[in-house]
């Protein structure tokens, strides 16, 4: 029988367990060029309230907080791995009230209409039930003047291998092309679409604005 990698344990749509911990530990690394590369194109401003959707291992949210003078940060994941070790990769920020992360779904967030100024997901989009339906709900939530950014590390316009084919199979990723990316978004609602890509990477970053 042939042995499951941690990543498959883990169950990166939802992750769970010590798999789940250690998948993530490895995904904060693995994802930290394309994480940074999308914060470059966040332009998150003095007093910003910041949202990360899928927030996974902490990343993002650290270097948000590490990098910007945002007011407060909020990271929400439906899996309680991901909230337990986002919270522990934050302590000190937790502690001080500048990030909470919180046990929440895309498809329902639990902030107020027009309340986020900044609103990111990174490497999560791939996952989101109907996609449609939680872009409404995001674009519900954030700020007139707001920003949303979806960043991955594929696209499906990209010359993908069979590496990046046989994970889209085996976890059944949502993977649009860069057009799809851009309906997406005007369906939702979003102005001033942008879809950002790198030379020489397979990356995206959507980005749609209100």
């Amino acid at each position: 029988m042939e042995k499951k990698s941690v990543t498959e344990l883990g169950n990166p749509s939802n992750p769970h367990g010590e798999a789940g911990f250690e998948m993530l530990r490895d995904m904060n690394e693995h994802h930290s060029p394309v994480t940074e590369w999308a914060l470059g194109l966040f332009n998150v401003r003095k007093g910003d309230t910041v949202l990360d959707i899928g927030c996974g291992g902490g990343a993002a949210i650290k270097r948000i907080a590490d990098t910007t003078e945002a007011k407060m940060i909020y990271g929400i994941d439906h899996s309680d791995v991901s909230v337990e070790l986002s919270t522990f990769n934050n302590e000190c920020n937790v502690k001080c009230g500048k990030v909470k992360v919180s046990k929440a779904s895309v498809e329902a967030l639990p902030f107020e209409n027009d309340s986020i100024d900044r609103i990111i997901t990174v490497e999560s989009f791939y996952f989101w039930p109907e996609p449609e339906k939680c872009l409404k709900e995001v674009y519900r939530v954030l700020r007139k003047g707001g920003k949303f950014l979806i960043a991955a590390d594929i696209h499906g316009d990209a010359k993908l291998d069979e590496k990046d084919i046989e994970g889209i199979r085996k976890y059944s990723l949502y993977n649009p092309s860069l057009s799809e990316f851009k309906e997406l978004l005007e369906n939702a609602g979003f102005t001033d679409i942008v879809i950002h890509t790198k030379d020489g990477e397979k990356w995206v970053c959507a980005e749609g604005n209100k």
